[in-house]
């Protein structure tokens, strides 16, 4: 059996960050013994109900015997996910082969908090990847009849499933090989999540511009002004710490300011940041203690600058990642949607694009800019045959431009084709186009009902 410090041994290609069905993200990866503390924590914080189902018994505390054979396993005839938000333990999902077998028996469970978000069925899919990459060819599970919630998991996953019931236990088999409709399955759920994750982004319900600056000069004072000026329909709040050479005010552009995003009374959507680089880790820090759910960073000085930019961006990306949290950006000119619903400039054009159909996504500032500005004229290059006769110009629904690269570009198209009443049209720059497998897949599952459109 792996002793502590067999890292080497850990499948690390087993590691990824899933997004959940509400659009988060939880990171998972293979159990190591040195995860014992987080498990007994995750374990304390079920319901007596969930332990119940998932043990058949009350089973309150993990014994010490139990604690080390959950967490120290070989990753091959015994194989355990853990997803990961933060600090904690959501949800652990394991397999055991049985002796002398091709089979295995299979378990998960997810934090009460974390039910409904998908997170039972990403564990099935993954541990059934595990294990036909281990020669398992069946799961099999002892579920309670009662624990209809797991039954379903199971049922709905797309596999060959076939089941038994005796004296209040169902017992399940399924076949770990891919089937048409289990794939059919993930890639729906992956889709959907995807979109929903995007839609947080486009769909803030309240934003908090950090680095909101009385000085007009400044990126901090443009980005308010623009999302004032389009009339977003939530709650918008400056924060103004006096940490980037100013004075604290009290407020800016008429709004009353706040010193900090932990100050704010209201939740937190979309914080924008437009500070120095060298305070975005505290920045983050503090819209990780407000539960802030997507950060949008104007802010230059990461990957484009030096070395030390570049570990900067990787910090970023990693306490984002971990934390479940959403990051457009560095150096990003921003988000607008111009669904009447949100009216949402968060970007540094001073105009929203004229309401119409078309999505667009790009890396390039300078490039989302003139897209900003000419979506209303058509001089963006749409040809007739794109637009409608009543149509003469190209408008947009939404416009994501992103800056430096991070987690944004793999996922990002699929929201257009999710949300094929608005953006029939989506549009990204021609040198993404086949940049990326996962994200190609999309683009080629969107065409399918939707014209595409690479800009040169």
């Amino acid at each position: 059996m792996p002793e502590d410090g067999q890292d080497g041994q850990c499948p690390r290609h087993w590691e990824a960050d899933v997004v959940a069905s509400d659009g988060g993200v939880v990171h998972l990866r293979p159990i190591q013994p040195s995860d014992a503390a987080a498990l007994l924590a995750f374990h304390a914080r079920l319901s007596e109900r969930t332990r119940y189902l998932r043990f058949f018994s009350p089973y309150p505390t993990i014994p010490e015997a139990d604690l080390r054979r959950f967490t120290v396993v070989d990753h091959h005839d015994t194989v355990a996910l853990v997803g990961f938000l933060g600090d904690d333990i959501v949800a652990v999902g394991r397999y055991v082969r049985l002796a002398a077998s091709s089979a295995a028996e299979v378990a998960f469970v997810v934090r009460d908090d974390h039910r409904g978000r998908g997170l039972g069925s990403i564990l099935l899919e993954h541990l059934a990847a595990a294990a036909k990459e281990n020669g398992v060819e069946r799961f099999e599970a002892e579920v309670l009849a009662e624990n209809r919630q797991m039954v379903r998991v199971f049922r709905h996953a797309g596999y060959q499933v076939r089941g038994e019931f005796a004296e209040g236990v169902v017992h399940l088999e399924l076949d770990v090989d891919s089937t048409e409709r289990s794939l059919a399955v993930r890639d729906a759920r992956e889709q959907a999540a995807e979109a929903r994750s995007v839609h947080n982004v486009l769909h803030p319900s309240s934003v908090a511009v950090i680095g909101a600056s009385t000085d007009p000069r400044k990126i901090g004072h443009a980005v308010l002004a623009n999302l004032l000026r389009g009339n977003f329909t939530g709650p918008v709040y400056p924060v103004n710490s006096g940490n980037s050479g100013e004075r604290p005010v009290r407020s800016v552009r008429g709004v009353r300011a706040y010193r900090g995003v932990v100050e704010i009374p209201d939740d937190v959507d979309l914080a924008v940041v437009a500070v120095p680089a060298a305070s975005v880790d505290n920045v983050m820090d503090s819209c990780l203690a407000k539960g802030v759910k997507a950060l949008l960073v104007l802010s230059s000085g990461f990957a484009d600058a030096d070395e030390a930019g570049r570990g900067a961006q990787r910090r970023l990306v990693d306490e984002a990642r971990a934390h479940g949290m959403r990051v457009i950006g560095p150096n990003a000119l921003g988000v607008a949607n111009t669904s009447p619903e949100v009216t949402l400039n968060a970007t540094l054009a001073p105009d929203l694009p004229v309401p119409g159909r078309v999505g667009f996504f790009c890396q390039s500032g300078a490039l989302g800019i003139a897209i900003l500005a000419g979506s209303g004229t058509g001089g963006w290059g749409c040809p007739p045959s794109f637009r409608p006769a009543t149509e003469p110009t190209c408008p947009a629904t939404t416009c994501c431009s992103t800056g430096r690269p991070t987690p944004l570009p793999t996922w990002c198209c699929s929201t257009w084709r999710a949300s094929a009443t608005r953006a029939n049209s989506p549009g990204w720059p021609g040198d993404w186009l086949g940049a990326n497998r996962s994200w190609r897949s999309r683009a080629d599952g969107s065409a399918r009902r939707q014209p595409r459109r690479g800009l040169e």
